[in-house]
């Protein structure tokens, strides 16, 4: 059983904050899409139960024309999204309160990227006006109505939020100063595919292509990638160790070694991963490993580009997932009997093949391995199936092993 230190519980890790004028409609309706985004069920079980908090700061003080202020040392970690428009623009009151905010995150970011600022430009001469040095995401520069312009941020600020969490997950493992060169580098995303299909190489392109056109993300592309003179399969299996990955299930997907391989060592290395479905007659025996990760609907059409955007999207939220479990139980990590292991997702059978090996010992009690894993707790049915098969390993989400529960 684990300890809960008083200081867990006194201060949140990720806060998120929404800032924006009350005269500002579009504003509302972008900070409820957000709440609604960062606190759904998505985020509950990896955070603890309420998903990230977000926090609006468009209310006003009684006798002030400005709202409560933002304190960034309130969190371990914290993100301000600010709304730059022009009712904001032509407030004096509120230009100061958002440039005030942009000297706070700047200060208590001298040792890392703990907390920072984000502006979001609804028009260039708004965002000239509050002259901040925080580079803005440009909303008045993107393609589409409100909601597609919404959906984008969103995703757009989720990458941002895994390049914070990296960092500070970094900083937590090795202290030191902060490391602007780290902090810069990309996510990268392995694209798997079936070079057997036209349309696994045709989506595979596609994906990649609207990889580089957005977020800024970096995409390893299997043979496009790797350099002359190494081995074609060492470099493989190290780069999926080290990328985030996009299966794209077509037809001939599961019938390929070396899409097996790859899923299986993303399984085995526990990184992120989500399934592009784009079946377009049958896949004669699905890979049974493709299961217990998210699986989203793509379908064919390389010039459907919201589709591929949903897939990024989705991905993009396992990558901040995974991050905010690691930064989470990294205090956690070093209470842990030596045959207890975190895991980010819920356990499965190839979860078992990749429990590290221990030295043998003859006290049967000591030789009980055990799985944490995000709430909510696995199924009656799945857990009978993993102690059919190792009777010796006991399943426990995080919220059962810290409140000592027994089976």
């Amino acid at each position: 059983m684990g300890e809960v230190r008083a200081t867990d519980l006194a201060k949140p890790f990720f806060v998120l904050y929404v800032v924006w004028h009350p005269s500002f409609e579009l504003g509302e309706k972008i900070a409820d899409a957000m709440m609604q985004h960062f606190r759904r069920d998505l985020y509950k079980n990896i955070v603890g139960g309420a998903g990230i908090p977000v926090v609006f700061r468009n209310a006003c003080m009684p006798d002030n024309d400005i709202p409560i202020s933002i304190n960034p040392e309130d969190s371990e970690a914290s993100a301000i999204i600010a709304l730059v428009d022009d009712n904001l623009c032509e407030s004096q009151s509120w230009v100061d309160y958002v440039k005030g905010l942009s000297e706070k995150t700047e200060e208590s970011n001298k040792n890392g990227f703990n907390n920072l600022l984000f502006p979001v430009s609804f028009n260039k001469e708004a965002l000239h006006k509050v002259n901040l040095s925080e580079q803005a995401l440009r909303w008045d520069s993107w393609k589409g109505d409100n909601n597609e312009k919404t959906m984008r941020l969103i995703s757009e600020l989720t990458y941002e939020f895994c390049r914070m969490l990296r960092h500070h997950l970094a900083q937590l493992e090795n202290p030191s100063n902060k490391n602007l060169e780290n902090y810069l580098k990309k996510v990268q995303i392995f694209l798997s595919h079936s070079k057997h299909d036209i349309d696994g190489i045709e989506i595979a392109t596609s994906i990649r292509k609207r990889i580089h056109e957005g977020h800024g993300l970096s995409s390893f592309f299997d043979v496009n990638d790797i350099p002359a003179g190494l081995r074609f399969d060492e470099v493989l299996l190290a780069q999926v160790r080290i990328s985030a990955m996009i299966a794209i299930h077509t037809d001939s997907y599961s019938s390929r070694e070396w899409c097996r391989k790859e899923i299986i060592e993303a399984k085995a290395w526990n990184v992120p991963l989500v399934v592009a479905n784009s079946i377009n007659n049958m896949d004669e025996r699905g890979f049974p490993y493709m299961g217990n990760v998210p699986v989203v609907r793509l379908g064919y059409d390389v010039a459907d580009v919201s589709r591929i955007d949903i897939v990024i999207s989705r991905l993009l939220d396992e990558v901040l997932k995974d991050f905010l479990w690691r930064c989470q139980t990294h205090e956690i990590r070093k209470q842990l009997p030596s045959r207890a292991f975190l895991i980010p997702r819920p356990p499965e059978l190839i979860s078992l093949s990749c429990i590290p090996e221990g030295p043998e010992l003859t006290d049967t009690a000591s030789t009980e391995t055990i799985l944490i894993y995000p709430d909510p707790p696995l199924s009656t049915e799945e857990e009978r199936l993993i102690n059919r098969v190792s009777p010796n390993v006991q399943l426990r989400s995080l919220a059962e092993w810290k409140a000592g529960a027994t089976r």
